[in-house]
């Protein structure tokens, strides 16, 4: 009885053994041939046989799953992100079993399909479909685990197409990477044209100057991206209403980067989002002490003082960022529109004034003040219009003064400019 049981156990083995062979072959056969859909029916029915195959068939079984699932490209994302955990299990099968036999195979089909990805993430990122974007750099990372930054652009891509959740487990998994983004330039100058170039390494680099083509080297150390990273993670809680784990988020990076220009902007503009205008006039400050010539900085303590009604503080500010930055055209918008906001309260304690003799005089005295106001307007508007001719809003405003001033030469002038710009010329 005993060696009748033996001999059926044996038997069963030999029936499992060779169903795994013939699935297996079905599906290497269909494969070769590109008949992806009997390549998936083959696997799926070898699926269930598994937990018995030995190192060697499991890992082709591994190697065949992610190639029927690939489709070589064609496959869907559920499909490819099937396929690249099957190639990840074959990696991990012949890790274990010393035996490397499939997994080189794979690793130079991932070379293929890394490229394709990039591909399809570049050209859903030329067409603003950001999702398909993410998707792709995300792929292109998993068959490249070396290139971070893929993970980096699938991240971004994630929060921008509004994929919170899956941006967070993105920026959780750089931040346990330990990513900072931080990398060298290689660079140097092309002799012919003068314009400096950028090369994928120091080697290629240092040929073309030993070749005397270029000159002038230098290795230049990109900003780190962890305080990106912070403000992003913290805005998508802010998004999904989790204010503390913002904020939890901005503290995090702060322990380990407690100096990081870009984090201090990052944290700014959490609290921005948040309302804390006082918490973030006070990092904007701290910001302008590591960069006292940063012209955005000074435009937006500029902004944030004109929200609060302290104009001469708003003014001060944007005329510091013009200072910095004579071409800054938004400041010099601003600054009329604060002059002009004046205006306003003039012409309420105008209206307000009765009918006699002192109130007559005030009311002289007040129009000219608001002729003022719009004298001091003037200059702001004029460089405005001289830095960005087709600024249509400042012709449009200086051509009303112009008017208002009696100044019938200057009117007449912006009023044929602005009719140009309306009919679409210059």
């Amino acid at each position: 009885m005993r060696k009748y049981v033996i001999m059926s156990l044996a038997l069963i083995i030999s029936s499992f053994a060779f169903a795994q062979k013939n699935e297996i072959k079905s599906a290497e056969k269909a494969i070769k041939n590109n008949d992806f859909a009997n390549a998936k029916s083959a696997i799926n029915s070898a699926e269930s046989m598994t937990s018995s195959m030995d190192s060697k068939m499991l890992s082709k079984f591994y190697f065949l799953k992610g190639q029927a699932l690939y489709a070589n490209g064609t496959g869907s994302d559920a499909d490819i992100t099937e396929a690249l955990k099957s190639f990840s299990m074959l990696t991990e099968t012949e890790n274990k079993s010393g035996k490397k036999v499939y997994s080189p195979k794979a690793d130079a089909m991932k070379v293929s399909m890394s490229n394709g990805f990039l591909d399809k993430a570049q050209t859903a990122l030329n067409r603003k479909d950001h999702a398909t974007s993410s998707t792709n750099f995300e792929n292109a990372y998993r068959t490249s685990p070396q290139d971070t930054l893929y993970l980096y652009n699938a991240a971004l891509l994630a929060t921008s197409s509004k994929n919170y959740d899956g941006a967070l487990s993105m920026y959780d998994e750089l931040s346990k990477l330990g990513y900072t983004g931080v990398s060298v330039e290689f660079k140097a100058t092309d002799i012919e044209t003068g314009e400096e170039q950028n090369f994928p390494s120091q080697a290629l680099r240092d040929i073309s100057i030993k070749a005397g083509t270029h000159e002038k080297s230098r290795n230049v150390k990109t900003d780190s991206k962890v305080g990106e990273i912070a403000k992003n993670v913290a805005l998508i809680y802010i998004e999904k209403g989790e204010t503390e784990k913002a904020l939890a988020a901005i503290d995090a990076a702060k322990r380990s980067n407690p100096n990081d220009f870009n984090l201090i902007l990052s944290e700014a503009n959490v609290r921005y989002k948040l309302g804390e205008m006082d918490k973030y006039k006070e990092l904007i400050s701290q910001a302008l002490e590591v960069e006292p010539n940063n012209a955005d900085l000074l435009f937006n303590l500029g902004v944030v003082a004109g929200d609060q009604g302290q104009y001469e503080e708003a003014r001060k500010f944007y005329d510091d960022a013009i200072k910095v930055d004579g071409t800054y055209v938004r400041a010099y918008m601003n600054s009329a529109a604060l002059i002009l906001d004046r205006e306003q309260g003039i012409i309420d304690e105008m209206n307000g004034l009765g009918t006699s003799a002192a109130d007559d005089k005030k009311y002289e005295e007040l129009q000219e003040e608001r002729l003022n106001v719009y004298r001091d307007a003037v200059p702001y508007l004029k460089s405005a219009l001289e830095i960005e001719p087709s600024n249509i809003n400042a012709a449009k405003t200086l051509m009303n003064i112009y008017s208002v001033l009696g100044d019938t030469p200057n009117f007449k002038a912006l009023q044929a400019k602005v009719a140009t710009m309306e009919e679409g010329g210059n």
